[in-house]
């Protein structure tokens, strides 16, 4: 691998070690003794994000710090539409990044709600790897 390869590869993993975080955060957070649901949803919302990003950083799709799913999209379709679509459900997740972490008009979620949120982080988690070089597509962390 040439070195500026191996700098991005290095970049795309540590976006993939925040993302597994966030996930297995998640998970705690489901757990059945205490569950916390806004903050399960937050970084079920955090870690797809986070994958969305380490592809965006691999195909060198400059990104800007947002949090809204459908712009990210947007940025990965540059690469592969198919991808981007496959992914669009994942605009769900759009108000876990901010409304929930604040008192207001956004319910309190659901357990239902936290795991669909999980199992949507762990979609994207799944789609990206598969898109990623064989490389980087071992575990995360």
């Amino acid at each position: 691998m040439k070195p500026h390869e191996e700098i991005k590869a290095k970049i795309v993993r540590q976006w993939l070690a925040k993302a597994q975080e966030d996930v297995e955060a998640a998970e705690a957070l489901m757990s059945e003794n205490h569950p916390l649901y806004h903050p399960s949803c937050f970084h079920s919302q955090q870690a797809a994000e986070k994958f969305i990003k380490a592809y965006l950083t691999w195909h060198q799709i400059e990104f800007p710090k947002i949090h809204v799913f459908g712009e990210l999209l947007d940025l990965v379709a540059i690469k592969n539409g198919e991808l981007a679509e496959a992914l669009s459900p994942v605009t769900s997740l759009n108000p876990y990044g901010v409304e929930v972490r604040y008192p207001g008009d956004a319910p309190e979620p659901t357990r239902d709600q936290a795991e669909s949120a999980l199992a949507l982080a762990r979609d994207v988690r799944d789609a990206i790897i598969k898109e990623l070089p064989s490389d980087l597509q071992g575990s995360p962390r």
